[in-house]
């Protein structure tokens, strides 16, 4: 498929600069296996799922990836001090870390970079895209709360190229259910930013049943797609786990009838990633850089709860593939019509797998 087919005019008054409040006040759009839309509210989740339903979300915690640095003056090469945006994305080891860099052009191997309360890296390695590795002064937990002190919420380049990032960020991008113990993400898993306490309760009175698997989400979900033949590209690998209490879960909810709904394309991805060909899935953890592209065979996923995504992004691959293409541009085109805000602190839709 080509790259294009994937592509739509989206106003940019439609994208979101801020969550809606409460959180579970936003808008959802209904997507049917037959195709047909409805306009409804995220509160009414519980009206369109069935008891005996499991609803699959990602506990990954986000961390405050994005840091300002100063590469100071060289001593040798020539260069005066430079001011430098880092956006962490993935953990090598205890103390290194690949980035991306703004602007990278003003950064070579071998170079410094000083941050907020004297943390401290050297740029280990850099490629044509942008992307660094940044070996840091520090490593482990210790490393970790530097970057707390360091860092802030790392917002998405379509808003944060709108607005800085501030307190109101530290709670809005992240979800109620984030684990402690699951911190890594470097993006947040957007589609659960519209659950609230009273919504997960009205989904327990319902009878609607939930398992957490965990996704680090990396900052490679913003990359866009450069070539036009979309199966040339390549996607970033995450790392995933799923515990034997969810693939318990999952397992009795396939077993009894019941609908696997994903909260979000990361928990989508994991759970596929997971799914053997008969749709059985183990507990364990693995990388996985899954392209899921129209003509892709779900193993698994029944329904998928998530936000609206950017022209000719994989996202928006995922979900016409969900639903189909002809479907999810017929969608997009009645959201933006009727003036749903767009992407992660944008308006939801519930889509059910097509027919």
């Amino acid at each position: 498929m080509n790259l294009s087919d994937f592509d739509f005019d989206l106003p940019e008054d439609r994208i979101a600069l801020r969550p809606a409040r409460p959180r579970d006040s936003a808008r959802l759009l209904h997507v049917g296996a037959d195709g047909a839309l409805s306009d409804r509210g995220v509160l009414e989740l519980p009206d369109l799922l069935a008891p005996g339903d499991l609803l699959v979300f990602n506990d990954t915690r986000v961390i405050p990836a994005a840091l300002e640095g100063l590469r100071p003056a060289r001593a040798v090469g020539g260069g005066g001090p430079a001011h430098i945006e880092i956006n962490l994305h993935k953990r090598e080891s205890e103390a290194v870390w690949r980035a991306f860099a703004r602007p990278a052009k003003r950064l070579r191997e071998g170079d410094t970079l000083a941050f907020e309360g004297g943390l401290g890296a050297v740029v280990e390695g850099k490629t044509d895209g942008g992307e660094v590795t940044l070996r840091f002064d520090r490593a482990g937990p210790a490393l970790d709360r530097a970057i707390v002190e360091a860092g802030a919420p790392p917002l998405p380049p379509y808003i944060a190229s709108k607005r800085k990032p501030d307190a109101a960020d530290l709670e809005d991008y992240q979800t109620i259910y984030a684990a402690p113990d699951k911190t890594g993400s470097v993006a947040a898993p957007t589609a659960g930013l519209h659950f609230t306490d009273r919504l997960m309760e009205a989904l327990r009175l319902r009878g609607v049943k939930s398992a957490q698997v965990t996704l680090h989400v990396g900052a490679g979900t913003f990359l866009p797609v450069k070539t036009e033949n979309v199966a040339e590209h390549t996607m970033h690998s995450e790392w995933y786990e799923i515990g034997e209490e969810a693939a318990q879960a999952i397992a009795e909810t396939r077993a009894a009838g019941g609908r696997i709904i994903a909260v979000g394309t990361t928990s989508l991805r994991t759970l596929e990633s997971a799914a053997g060909e008969d749709g059985t899935i183990r507990a364990g953890s693995a990388e996985t850089a899954i392209f899921i592209t129209p003509g892709y065979r779900f193993r698994l996923v029944d329904g998928l709860m998530t936000n609206f995504h950017l022209p000719k992004s994989t996202l928006f691959m995922l979900v016409s593939a969900l639903a189909g293409l002809d479907t999810m541009q017929a969608a997009y085109a009645h959201a933006i019509a009727q003036g749903y805000r767009f992407f992660s602190y944008g308006d939801s839709s519930l889509i059910w797998r097509a027919e």
